[in-house]
């Protein structure tokens, strides 16, 4: 189907109940289409995107508004629209002896969204690795971090 949607407000989620019985309607008499946002643009509130049945979604929320993995942004009664979030890849990290609080520190400096396992850090990819892993090269170079992934 090409045709185009202009989104303008996010209608709810797929879970909530009223939604989601009128979800499960359309997926029987039309059709249930996802668009599928990289975790890293969730933030974005104006952008351009085709679902996966080549709908053009021109997406121009307002600011209060979040996206999120189930987010229903159009419904009538043959199609809807949903939100779906890729995968998010993880660069993991091992900080070498006595170097986890400069790394930490180096990490943050950087705004790098991170999160914690075990004894590793693991930095979420919003762009290709080299650009994170150049960011890293003197810290694998003096051993002070051991890229495990």
């Amino acid at each position: 189907m090409q045709s185009s949607v202009v989104i303008e407000t996010i209608l709810g989620g797929r879970d909530d109940a009223d939604l989601a019985e009128r979800l499960h309607e359309v997926g029987h008499h039309g059709q249930v289409e996802t668009l599928v946002i990289e975790p890293a643009d969730l933030p974005r509130r104006r952008f351009h995107a085709e679902t996966d049945h080549g709908t053009a979604c021109f997406v121009s929320l307002p600011r209060v508004a979040t996206l999120f993995d189930g987010a229903v942004l159009h419904l009538e009664p043959h199609r809807a629209i949903v939100v779906r979030v890729g995968e998010q890849r993880w660069l993991r990290l091992k900080p070498g002896p006595d170097a986890g609080l400069e790394l930490g520190y180096r990490a943050g400096n950087l705004h790098w969204r991170v999160r914690f396992e075990a004894d590793c850090l693991l930095v979420a990819l919003d762009g290709p690795i080299d650009t994170y892993l150049a960011r890293l090269q003197d810290f694998k170079e003096s051993g002070k971090v051991f890229v495990l992934e």
